[in-house]
């Protein structure tokens, strides 16, 4: 098996079958799905069966509400080469796994990374970088999405995988993935960017959802920024930029926009200003089952 694909999902149908079409639109028969199911009722059953025999298929249930617990949960199970974590609402473009598989063939690739692609076309949520190359603590923060985040399943797993104390579920709502690159790139391992490997996923920038979590998730960031250690010179952007949005909307008479600019530097500086930021930098590894 090349490779393991685990989706923590809560809430989503529809989208999860689309996913699934566009695995099969990759036309690799050597890649399993892991549907990690933190819904309380049956919903995905009905979903998922038109899909048995032609997508390898294992279903997991937890009834712990945590994006990361779950996807650990998944990589224990899993049992490709390679471990990628697909959103429950982003769709693969053609040919992306074989261009992992061709980025793989590199022995000394541990990670690799790409960007949002918005449906409509062009780079989608986030800020990403131009050029690609290796990741390191100063371009990790323009470089990771966890729906587009590729590890060999033996480093993540050494890692402890994801820190389930991060991400959906919890008060730091985002920057989980950045805190397993840095964790991987802080023990020697190289990780690489490349901005021309897409993965689709709806672009929720100034929506209204994106404005209600602003604030949690810039938590997330801000506490992986002071988690490890980077100097003034990175962090720094990541409070002006936010800031200079606020200014700059208020003038323009967009208060929604200026509140979502607001709420990300208020979490921003809760997330760095945490007491125990600074702990958890190494996590005990994890055990396949």
């Amino acid at each position: 098996m090349m490779f393991s694909l685990v989706m923590a999902t809560r809430g989503r149908t529809r989208e999860i079958a689309e996913f699934l079409d566009s695995l099969l639109a990759q036309g690799r028969a050597d890649a399993e799905v892991i549907v990690v199911d933190q819904n309380g009722d049956d919903r995905l059953e009905a979903v998922l069966t038109p899909y048995a025999g032609r997508v390898t298929l294992t279903h997991l249930r937890s009834a712990v509400a945590n994006a990361n617990h779950a996807r650990n949960l998944g990589l224990r199970a899993a049992r490709g080469a390679i471990v990628g974590f697909p959103d429950d609402d982003c769709v693969y473009p053609a040919g992306l796994l074989d261009r992992v598989v061709a980025a793989f063939a590199d022995p000394a690739l541990t990670v690799l990374t790409g960007p949002a692609e918005s449906p409509a076309g062009g780079l989608g949520s986030g800020r990403w970088r131009e050029s690609g190359g290796p990741i390191d603590a100063a371009t990790v923060w323009t470089s990771v999405i966890e729906f587009n985040l590729w590890l060999r399943r033996p480093v993540a797993l050494a890692l402890g995988g994801f820190d389930e104390g991060m991400g959906p579920g919890t008060p730091l709502g985002s920057a989980e993935g950045n805190d397993l690159v840095l964790r991987a790139v802080s023990g020697g391992h190289v990780a690489r960017y490349d901005p021309t490997l897409r993965v689709i996923h709806p672009d929720k920038r100034l929506t209204d959802v994106a404005v209600a979590r602003a604030r949690l998730y810039g938590r997330g960031f801000g506490y992986a920024l002071r988690r490890h250690g980077v100097p003034a010179s990175v962090w720094l952007p990541f409070a002006v930029r936010p800031l200079g949005g606020v200014v700059l909307s208020l003038l323009r008479l967009r208060p929604h926009e200026a509140g979502y600019y607001a709420m990300t530097l208020l979490g921003r500086a809760e997330g760095f200003l945490r007491s125990d930021a600074a702990s958890g930098r190494v996590r005990p590894a994890l055990e396949a089952a």
